[in-house]
């Protein structure tokens, strides 16, 4: 409690667990109808919309990816030009890595981890809620120019000279750089939530060595977010000055510079691998415990394995620059980092197959896509390492090899934790469980679909195949090949169709699940499946790491916070040692009107500069009403 409370005020100290309940609901809810939705600033709200839009775009880029293989599965065919074409591969790539990969990662930590660090909501609520729209709206963007046949053309990483003013003509280049803008914003605004949320509002104790490896590996990630994404952003800001304003950062025979773009653009690139594949990784820790029935073994391991690899991350980017004429020397130190960041992996994979070797493993669904991950991210691993190689990524550079490469790591150490993670955290999520037999076949139908998918594509590059055309000759060895590996997509699709159908089945008509269906240690099962508005009627107090399993029957006391307003536990960094209490904000619709201003002046300024200038005026005007002062102390602003 504050020292200006008074004590009358009413507290958890006060109640029994039903009128509590009562008095918690009705400080946190967010009320019902359109209203409520537009203006909530509930973490799981915000999670659960997180995750469907970015399925949404999943789904969608999907679509694309079949529309490509049926273009390239037999030679010169005529089913996409190659105008399309082009818009359709580099919407393919910046849809699932800008608007997918790193997003849904990201929402399942929106989701999961005030609860699984025992808290009521994350911090910056409104924040938080601003991020989503803003993220919406990028996306939006991205797919109505695809609709409009404005869409980018320049690949996903939108080389230049290719995206600049000399090459890249109307306003395609201009639309994928202002994409950026929107989702890199929004990317860096959930990432300060995640890292104050772990180190600030933790339960009394949660120390350091008591946080869930899940949380550990989003803080690795929001810090690898945070220092990784003001390079493209700096990127996509130069170039749409360079387009716009006439601006020369990339121009050589004005003094500016081609590669440059290419060091900002990889300097974020490789990190952003590992911002999709670190909470990957927690994932697989989490359900591996769980469905082993013992701790993780080597938690010490394994925690350091995340923060090396978060560190290796930013000494690989060159990798993906061997062939562009940099000094040999310089090169060879980057294939050094590019192969030591393999031991951290390793080290992971150990204490993966320790947990299940020495616990009593149960081969559900979410396990399952667990096992699948290792097979597929080992191969893609292995992989990574030969293209480290300056010798071999050589003659295998912008070849088919590379894409199966990185779909293997990218597919293979992402979604399938993630399809894994669905499974397992559903229940939390909706208070269903979702199928055990349709995600058998789901499981089954995605991994043998992939491997038949992109494990020839290996085979296409060696004999030479490039990436990035949309047909090729008949005389060329790549037809039959091409074939297997379109057919192999549709098993790859029906995969992905009978997971989707799987969670709207659930969702409407699935088993109703038990508060703890799995049997977990985590936090996040110390609450009732779907959580309440305020997550936890008492604020848990950790004193293991695996706390469900260690201390079942002692897990939550009154901490002393108010009822009749949203009141957070603040603690200490390292020890979780509660220090204060502090409110959280309430509902609002300034974040949404913020995002509005937000995009207008985004968008406007496509099309000129002055909008930079006189959009920041509703900008400033939503911003004053996000933060202006209330009139009593009592309200939280």
């Amino acid at each position: 409690m504050t020292k200006d409370d008074k004590p009358t005020q009413p507290t958890d100290l006060m109640f029994g667990d039903d009128e509590l309940e009562r008095r918690l609901s009705q400080t946190w809810m967010t009320p019902a109808g359109i209203w409520g939705a537009l203006t909530t600033v509930d973490h799981k709200i915000i999670g659960r919309r997180y995750i469907a839009t970015a399925f949404v775009f999943l789904a969608m880029g999907g679509l694309l990816a079949l529309a490509m293989r049926l273009q390239l599965a037999r030679p010169e065919a005529r089913f996409i030009g190659p105008d399309r074409y082009n818009q359709i591969f580099t919407m393919h790539g910046a849809n699932m890595m800008f608007l997918f990969a790193v997003p849904v990662m990201e929402a399942m930590a929106v989701y999961l981890v005030p609860l699984m660090v025992g808290t009521r909501n994350i911090a910056f609520p409104r924040l938080n809620a601003f991020s989503y729209w803003i993220f919406l709206a990028g996306g939006l963007l991205l797919w109505i120019s695809f609709a409009l046949d404005t869409a980018p053309d320049v690949g996903w990483f939108a080389y230049v000279p290719l995206s600049g003013p000399q090459y890249g003509a109307g306003k395609r280049a201009d639309l994928w750089a202002q994409m950026i803008t929107f989702t890199e914003v929004s990317a860096l605004a959930v990432a300060v939530e995640i890292v104050v949320t772990v180190f600030k509002q933790r339960a009394p104790g949660m120390s350091l060595d008591r946080i869930p490896l899940f949380v550990w590996s989003m803080v690795v990630t929001a810090f690898l977010v945070i220092m990784a994404m003001p390079a493209i952003m700096l990127a996509s800001s130069s170039l749409i000055m360079d387009r716009l304003i006439g601006t020369q950062f990339y121009n050589p025979s004005e003094g500016g510079d081609v590669l440059l773009w290419q060091h900002l653009f990889w300097f974020f690139g490789h990190p952003e691998v590992y911002i999709i594949f670190l909470p990957a990784v927690g994932m697989v820790s989490t359900i591996i415990a769980t469905f082993s029935r013992r701790p993780a073994f080597g938690y010490l391991p394994l925690v350091m394995a995340l923060i090396a690899t978060g560190i290796l991350a930013f000494g690989l980017w060159v990798h993906h620059m061997f062939v562009v004429g940099l000094p040999r020397l310089g090169e060879s130190f980057f294939t050094a980092s590019s192969m030591a960041i393999a031991i951290p992996a390793g080290v992971q994979i150990f204490c993966w197959l320790a947990t299940l070797w020495a616990g009593q493993p149960m081969f559900k669904t979410p396990m399952l896509f667990v096992l699948g991950f290792l097979v597929t991210f080992v191969i893609g691993g292995l992989t990574g390492v030969m293209v480290a190689s300056v010798p071999f990524d050589t003659q295998v550079h912008d070849t088919y090899f590379v894409v199966a490469h990185f779909h293997y790591v990218l597919v293979g150490g992402a979604v399938f934790p993630l399809l894994g993670a669905i499974y397992y955290w559903f229940p939390k999520m909706t208070g269903r469980m979702m199928s055990e037999t349709l995600g058998r076949w789901a499981f089954g139908l995605i991994f043998i679909g992939f491997n038949l998918t992109f494990f020839p594509m290996h085979i296409l590059g060696l004999e030479g195949m490039p990436r990035r055309i949309y047909t090729y000759q008949p005389e060329m060895p790549w037809a039959g090949m091409n074939m297997f590996v379109s057919l192999s997509a549709v098993i790859l699709s029906l995969g992905f169709l009978v997971f989707f159908i799987d969670v709207l089945r659930s969702a409407r008509s699935g088993q109703i699940a038990s508060e703890n269906p799995w049997g977990a240690s985590t936090l996040e099962w110390a609450t009732s499946s779907p959580p309440p508005c305020f997550n936890f009627r008492r604020i848990p107090v950790v004193g293991a790491r695996d706390p469900l399993w260690a201390q079942p029957d002692e897990l939550t006391v009154a901490a002393g916070l108010r009822t009749d307003r949203r009141e957070l536990i603040v603690s200490s960094v390292v020890e979780a040692q509660p220090e204060a209490s502090e409110s959280s904000p309430r509902n609002s619709i300034w974040p949404l009107l913020a995002a509005l201003a937000t995009t207008v002046m985004l968008i406007w300024s496509i099309f000129s500069p002055w909008a930079v200038v006189w959009g920041s005026i509703p900008i400033g005007i939503t911003l004053t009403g996000w933060f202006w002062p209330k009139q009593t102390p009592e309200d939280e602003s």
